[in-house]
């Protein structure tokens, strides 16, 4: 740990940092990135396959991206994203990859460290986030480009390492090391905290500012502690003119409020049927595991415990065939696994004979009870009750981001105040083209707390608030 780091950390009456970023993934690692002076021009001799853009592009060459109108480059832009400005990252960096091209980046970076901000960027795990929670040789929904931050791309990279992309895709334990491989590689690493846990976010009223004052913004009051390798917990507090959060939305698993959902064979997460496994507690000739969800963290564990064999029953509310499955939004020839457990789901109805042995789906059941005996209850179709024995429950239903550390849990601060919120659903509510909260300033939200769910999209998020930060210091008094 630098000096610098150790004097804010372990000094409550220092100078107040610029910007503190809570979450080290992807989005908190890129806007790092564009924070430590690494800069995004338009290289000369480009030309961007969107003639619109294109033409907006030439009206002012040589001005880097981050000092030009976002509002303006972004408009007229359509693609798999809702967020304007994540978009324009997107397709500068990617110009045709939706239409299949590979025409490559029209941005050239570089370094012009005039042009830092000082910030601290705090997370629970090493630099990536929770990607270092997943098993490793799960593969990113995402094709591997698209995970890769700027200007290092992920397969120059697996090259390097004599890794290879599967079916254009990466595993989670090669995507982990590449971010952690990025900071260093970026010269980053001065900036992250590891091992550190935010417990409180606290802010004020700005005072009003005095001629020649030198900024009337609110100062934000971050405290937490770092956990040392001993177990121990070193407190900090530290002042910041603008808060970041980037924390992600897998903190907080969503719960069912079933009767029995406490009981110790019942597990919010994959992690649990990795070392059921390991231990032996499940295994092929035990009772079956009883995986509730049809999301992607669902069928991620029927494909785990099919591998090893272990028999497995699949709940889940909706029809098979209901559109608003993610099965039913994915291509197959990209996703051939998650297509093949939607054809179990389909095919190995309770009601129904097929080939897949130790698999059943319980399509349109919901689950009463748990009972300590490790019988599950359930309610069928037709109202009918059936009792299944299990050996353990995973209840995959998706997660909500964890932001107790904020006033009211970050309650205010959503789209609909009056709605738990929700990275899907129900995001921080934010400018389209800062990402500053509208209800709070010198507060910025950023990666699926502000509705960009996918890697590939987070980052315009960070473009958008390295710029507004930018802005801000630009009209700072010297």
């Amino acid at each position: 740990m630098s000096n610098w780091r150790k004097d804010h950390l372990g000094a409550s009456s220092s100078e107040p940092l610029p910007v503190i970023i809570i979450g080290n993934g992807p989005s908190g690692i890129c806007l790092s990135y564009l924070l430590s002076g690494y800069t995004p021009y338009v290289r000369p001799d480009a030309v961007h396959p969107h003639p619109l853009l294109q033409r907006k592009l030439s009206e002012a060459p040589g001005v880097s991206i981050m000092d030009q109108d976002l509002d303006y480059l972004s408009e007229g832009l359509e693609g798999r994203c809702q967020s304007p400005v994540a978009l324009l990252f997107d397709t500068l960096l990617r110009p045709d990859t939706d239409f299949g091209g590979s025409v490559e980046s029209i941005l050239t970076w570089r370094q012009q460290k005039e042009r830092a901000i000082p910030h601290l960027v705090l997370g629970r795990n090493p630099p990536g986030g929770a990607w270092h929670s997943i098993e490793g040789s799960m593969v990113t929904l995402s094709q591997g480009e698209w995970m890769g931050l700027p200007d290092l791309q992920v397969k120059d990279w697996m090259c390097k390492k004599r890794r290879g992309l599967r079916n254009s895709r990466a595993t989670a334990g090669d995507i982990a090391h590449y971010y952690r491989d990025y900071v260093i590689r970026k010269g980053l690493s001065h900036n992250f905290v590891s091992s550190a846990t935010v417990t409180a976010v606290e802010w004020g009223t700005p005072e009003p500012s005095s001629p020649g004052a030198r900024d009337p913004s609110p100062l934000f009051q971050v405290s937490g502690f770092v956990a040392a390798e001993d177990q121990s917990q070193q407190p900090f507090s530290l002042r910041a003119h603008n808060v970041v959060l980037a924390t992600g939305t897998s903190d907080s698993p969503a719960r069912l409020g079933v009767p029995g959902e406490g009981l110790p064979f019942v597990h919010h997460d994959l992690s649990a049927l990795e070392a059921a496994t390991r231990a032996g507690t499940v295994s092929p000739s035990s009772d079956p595991v009883l995986i509730i969800g049809a999301g992607l963290s669902a069928a991620d564990a029927v494909l785990y415990a099919r591998h090893y064999g272990v028999p497995v029953i699949h709940a889940f509310r909706r029809p098979v065939d209901d559109p608003g499955l993610v099965f039913n939004q994915l291509p197959k020839m990209l996703y051939p696994e998650y297509h093949k457990v939607h054809q179990m789901m389909r095919e190995r109805s309770i009601l129904s004979p097929s080939p897949y042995e130790g698999y059943r789906s319980l399509p349109e059941h919901q689950l009463l009870l748990l009972k300590e005996d490790r019988q599950a209850v359930f309610r069928d179709p037709q109202g009918l009750q059936k009792v299944f024995g299990v050996a353990l429950v995973l209840l995959l239903i998706g997660s909500h981001p964890d932001l107790s550390f904020l006033p009211g849990a970050g309650a205010d601060l959503a789209v609909d105040p009056d709605q738990p919120l929700s990275a899907k659903r129900n995001p921080v509510d934010v400018d389209p083209f800062t990402y500053q909260s509208i209800h709070q300033e010198g507060l910025y939200a950023m990666g699926p707390l502000a509705g960009d769910n996918f890697v590939r999209f987070v980052q315009g998020g960070a473009l958008a608030v390295a710029s507004s930060l930018l802005r801000k210091e630009a009209r700072k008094p010297p």
